[in-house]
């Protein structure tokens, strides 16, 4: 329900808070107060129509906020929508604010974070149905008359089980789209797969045999060199020439003077130690040297050889992947599509199978759906056109309207018909009203008239109450053309409807204003040559009086006819308690 709405500088509004309470809330006062102007708020508020003209003058912007208490129907998907857009804070309350700026950059929240006006009304729709001056009416809406037909009819169980059986129908027959696709393409695709996964798998690549290549080709080339400085090292070290003796000569001479020098000082025994490790260490290089000289290979074919393996390994890169790993991982994948088309055509035979039995189910529930919903159209125009007649309209005429559909899909059924069906069933529908005899039905929305309009959303209302999950109800002077004896029915309905929904009326009429669980005035005052509308909750002797003003001057007799409606009202609510 709505708790709270504050309203500043929207139209003559400069600062006005109000807090309901469950039930039926009447909002009265003279024309031109500014009674309409609350809806207008409380529609922009929930993502309706909103321009810089209705910023009060002298101000560069109009603020509103709404406060909500979720004691939403567990079929509103307005919970829906905050748990997805990531919206929903605190599970029993929700705020909407609407700042219209001067510049035109308006700005939407929910929860205090900023949103789209497309979010802010798509939640906005799941709480406030406003049936006024600026249309925002549900039932006005031909693709939520089904919907409500379904919810009437206790039939959503069934039309669970038609929509679980509608889409996996949709999945399967897009597997079978896709399968078939591939099959199309297969013997094409197939060859190009098994050339690109014979030249992969017939290059017997290695994981790390490229760094071991470019190693090996990078010694190949310079084999000359590597010769060359080998054996410079080697001359210096052990060959012997009669002016210039061999390191490894001199170093001889070396150990040899320090092996002499532990006789005569024991503390340079381990200088000797030294020197002779090191000519173990220079034999030793010497030995390793000889055997790389020996190992270097003047080998123009193995070189020719390598540069051959390194290009091939470049040419799958360029074709298949940046690196040898990425080569080998195209190639499971390859194997992995050769196998899936390989299988394709079992996987069709299967999936046609179970397209049939699918088809099947549908077609048992879809017809089963169908029979439900013509079986209950009838009860809903009935109960319709009771209320109706209740509210002076005796000779309306209601009438739930079904349409074939006309798409591609399509089912054939027992007797050989075949029919088209969608994700809703076997049928489209929408709501048709003759107002009076000889005028033939016609669409809700061409309803001329604002009184028959707002009677009939009455009526429709009251019949759907259980089924609508939008909470709050917004009827602005749902009185339009009708006298003070329908205004009592009017209003007894209104009282009826405000026991499962939050119902707010603007009227003129006091004997519909006597059945308000609330009661505002609104009112205008001038203040420093400025107009403002102000709003007042009244109890007790004041609304009294204010009822008693709707029927004329104040005077004994009117407020004794305010007090017999209250007391009609009182004892309403004794015989059927909310």
């Amino acid at each position: 329900m709505l708790s709270s709405l504050h309203i500043q500088n929207f139209a003559i509004i400069e600062d006005v808070q109000m807090n309901f309470q469950p039930g039926l809330i009447i909002l009265t006062g003279e024309t031109g107060a500014g009674k309409s102007i609350l809806v207008d708020a409380l529609e922009a508020v929930v993502g309706g129509r909103a321009d810089i003209t209705s910023i009060r003058s002298g101000t560069d912007k109009a603020i509103i906020d709404a406060e909500f208490i979720f004691s939403l129907p567990s079929d509103n998907t307005a919970l829906d929508i905050l748990q997805r857009e990531g919206l929903l804070d605190d599970p029993n309350q929700l705020i909407l604010s609407r700042e219209i700026r001067s510049n035109g950059r308006h700005i939407a929240r929910v929860n205090g974070r900023i949103v789209t006006t497309a979010i802010l009304r798509e939640i906005g729709e799941k709480l406030i149905d406003i049936h006024g001056q600026s249309e925002h009416l549900s039932l006005l809406k031909v693709s939520e008359h089904l919907h409500l037909l379904d919810n009437f009819s206790k039939s959503e169980s069934l039309y669970r089980e038609y929509r679980q059986a509608y889409h996996e129908l949709m999945e399967i027959r897009n597997s079978l789209g896709a399968l078939r696709r591939l099959e199309q393409e297969s013997a094409r695709r197939v060859d190009l797969l098994n050339y690109q996964l014979s030249e992969i798998q017939n290059a017997r690549l290695h994981p790390d045999e490229e760094n071991s290549l470019l190693t090996e080709r990078n010694r190949l080339a310079n084999a000359e060199n590597l010769a060359k400085l080998v054996q410079q090292a080697l001359y210096l070290l052990d060959e012997e020439i009669p002016d210039s003796p061999s390191i490894i000569s001199q170093f001889g001479e070396v150990i040899s003077q320090l092996n002499t020098l532990p006789r005569y000082d024991p503390q340079t025994e381990l200088l000797a130690d030294q020197a002779n490790n090191l000519f173990e260490s220079i034999t030793e290089l010497t030995q390793n040297l000889r055997h790389y000289a020996d190992s270097i290979e003047f080998n123009p074919k193995r070189l020719d050889q390598v540069e051959d393996r390194l290009n091939l390994i470049h040419t799958l890169k360029r074709k298949y992947g940046n690196t040898i790993e990425a080569i080998l991982k195209y190639a499971e994948q390859i194997q992995s599509d050769l196998d899936e088309i390989t299988t394709a055509t079992d996987k069709i035979e299967n999936l046609l199978k179970r397209e049939q039995e699918t088809l099947a189910t549908l077609m048992k529930i879809g017809l089963k759906l169908s029979e439900v919903r013509h079986q209950y159209s009838e009860q809903l125009s009935r109960a319709v056109e009771k209320e109706l007649q209740d509210l002076h309209m005796p000779k309306a005429q209601f009438q739930v309207q079904f349409q074939a559909i006309n798409n591609d899909n399509e089912i054939t059924l027992d007797n050989g018909k075949t029919i088209s069906f969608n994700n809703y069933g076997f049928e489209q529908v929408e709501f048709l009203i003759a107002p009076n005899p000889g005028e033939g039905f016609k669409p809700l929305v061409k309803i001329a008239s604002g009184g028959e309009t707002s009677r009939l959303m009455l009526a429709l209302k009251n019949v759907l109450t259980a089924a609508d999950p939008i909470p709050c109800l917004v009827f602005d002077e749902i009185d339009q053309g009708i006298g003070g004896r329908v205004g009592i029915i009017v209003g007894k309905k209104l009282h009826q409807l405000a026991r499962l929904h939050q119902v707010f009326c603007i009227t003129h009429l006091p004997q519909l204003a006597a059945f308000g669980d609330q009661h505002f005035v609104v009112s205008k005052k001038i203040t420093a040559s400025r107009t403002i509308t102000q709003v007042e909750e009244i109890t007790s002797e004041r609304r009294v009086n204010e009822i008693a003003s709707m029927f004329g001057d104040i005077n004994p007799s009117t407020i004794q006819s305010a007090r017999e409606l209250l007391h009609i009202v009182q004892d309403l609510d004794t015989e059927t308690p909310a």
